[in-house]
């Protein structure tokens, strides 16, 4: 499943604004990603012809399974990668926009051993303290 990273900010895009609004349009788009409409026009004339999307017939854009899968595994990468950020002391902000630029370059394999980490980190830290 080879895809663009710009490509997969435009799905992980329409899932979260599916997510937050109940549907996503073109100007959403734009404002989220802080790019041009006519970029966006771009990417989704790009995303339909692949299979990635679907357009109604009010311009509200939705994922197809196939769409759905990519943009589903780039939003957890995102959220964990966010989290676990946060978690070391780095700001919201700053977590955020490195989470964006470490989603897409991560291997199955190394993104699975940080979610188990995160997990056993999270858990053991978050076991209640025993009053001896």
């Amino acid at each position: 499943m080879n895809i663009y990273r710009s490509a997969e900010d435009y799905l992980e895009m329409i899932l979260r604004l599916h997510e937050v609004k109940g549907y996503a349009r073109a100007v959403d788009i734009a404002h989220g990603l802080s790019v041009s409409k006519p970029s966006v026009s771009i990417a989704m004339k790009n995303l339909r012809e692949s299979g990635y999307i679907i357009i109604d017939d009010n311009n509200r854009i939705h994922l197809t399974e196939s769409g759905k899968v990519i943009a589903t595994r780039i939003y957890e990468r995102h959220t964990l990668l966010t989290r676990l950020f946060i978690a070391m002391g780095v700001d919201a902000n700053t977590a955020e926009a490195d989470a964006c630029k470490v989603e897409h370059d991560l291997s199955v394999a190394t993104f699975e051993a940080i979610k188990r980490t995160y997990d056993k980190i999270w858990l053991t830290n978050s076991e209640p303290v025993s009053s001896s």
